[in-house]
């Protein structure tokens, strides 16, 4: 339930504080990740804002879930990394936006294009997100200008979450922690009554 404090706009539902946490480990370029996302949006993330059932009960961590097979996944992730920095209250709704055009990052969509062109396409997609004067900054911290092999300006952060994920032992996405242990009953076709009945059991 650790986070480092650059990364507190990834807590996307919930009071900083509540006592109870439920950490979702997402990759921006899984079709599940994205069932799970949407249900997140529409179902956990007004029970848990102010005035919601579980208001001061509950917090959502996203936790980046890179998984390497999928070349795009390091460069959806950063941007996403990006967002928090330059706009930390608009990365929820980048990342929604993100996992409804997440097909057009899949493997073969992006086979002919360059990094540049995907990093530059990504800064395109979050500017509609968090407005055209934000797009200059955004591709800033998106773009290789150190050493030869120095990453971009949210590679320390990029390298924080993937070894949070493995020290965790997360293998797969989605995967979903509740109080910092693996919660293999949750599944990404949940919908509202399944969230329902499993948080009226979980939450104190």
């Amino acid at each position: 339930m650790a986070l480092q404090p650059s990364l507190r706009p990834l807590i996307i539902a919930g009071s900083p504080n509540a006592p109870q946490t439920l950490e979702v480990f997402l990759d921006y370029v899984c079709p599940f990740s994205a069932k799970l996302a949407r249900a997140i949006d529409s179902v956990l993330v007004p029970l848990f804002a102010p005035g919601g059932q579980y208001d001061g009960k509950v917090k959502v961590i996203f936790r980046n879930q890179v998984q390497p097979w999928h070349a795009s996944s390091t460069w959806v992730h950063e941007a996403g990394l990006a967002v928090a920095r330059v706009a930390p209250e608009k990365f929820w709704p980048f990342s929604v936006a993100l996992f409804k055009h997440q097909e057009e990052y899949y493997d073969i969509p992006t086979s002919t294009l360059t990094p540049v062109q995907v990093r530059e396409k990504l800064a395109a997609l979050a500017a509609s997100v968090v407005g055209e004067g934000k797009k200059s900054a955004l591709l800033d911290h998106l773009t290789l200008k150190t050493t030869p092999n120095g990453g971009v300006d949210v590679t320390e952060d990029l390298k924080y979450t993937i070894k949070f994920s493995r020290q965790n032992g997360i293998h797969v996405s989605p995967t979903v922690l509740f109080d910092g242990l693996v919660a293999n009953e949750i599944s990404s076709s949940w919908g509202e009554k399944e969230w329902t009945e499993w948080l009226a059991k979980k939450v104190v």
